[in-house]
């Protein structure tokens, strides 16, 4: 199987040692997204709705990079520092998905990067006929075994 990376300038810039996500075969593992604006790499300014806005638009763009959207999201893992806000992150979610709704995880964290207050990674499936469309974004790696 060949791994191919997915990037996008319209989405931050890994910050560490990773790529904004990963296609496996039709599947796109995405990594964590925060609130980082793509133009600045600044921590968005508000609240946390504003912040989970920006992650959101942020996997947005790497679903689109991938040749997909939000739409073929199966399963969302979210991480907040403060469980409180749940609800008002599960309100922007709402803005973002249409049933059938991912499966998704919600787990209290005790700090994320930049001091975020929330972060938000994903798992995509794409069909074989969507491969063309993110070619552009995407960079070949060596099959593994």
């Amino acid at each position: 199987m060949t791994l191919n990376i997915i990037s996008t300038d319209q989405a931050p810039a890994a910050i560490g040692p990773y790529s904004q996500a990963v296609r496996a075969g039709n599947t796109v593992y995405f990594s964590g997204q925060i609130p980082l604006d793509p133009a600045s790499g600044a921590l968005v300014d508000g609240d946390v709705t504003a912040q989970a806005r920006r992650v959101f638009d942020n996997l947005t763009a790497v679903a689109q990079a991938a040749g997909g959207s939000l739409a073929q999201v199966v399963r969302v893992g979210i991480y907040v520092t403060d469980l409180a806000n749940f609800a008002a992150v599960n309100a922007v979610m709402a803005e973002y998905f249409q049933q059938p709704y991912p499966a998704r995880s919600t787990i209290e964290v005790s700090a994320l990067p930049k001091a975020a207050q929330v972060e938000v990674d994903a798992i995509m499936t794409l069909d074989s006929t969507c491969g063309a469309a993110g070619a552009d974004s995407m960079r070949r790696h060596r099959p593994y075994d």
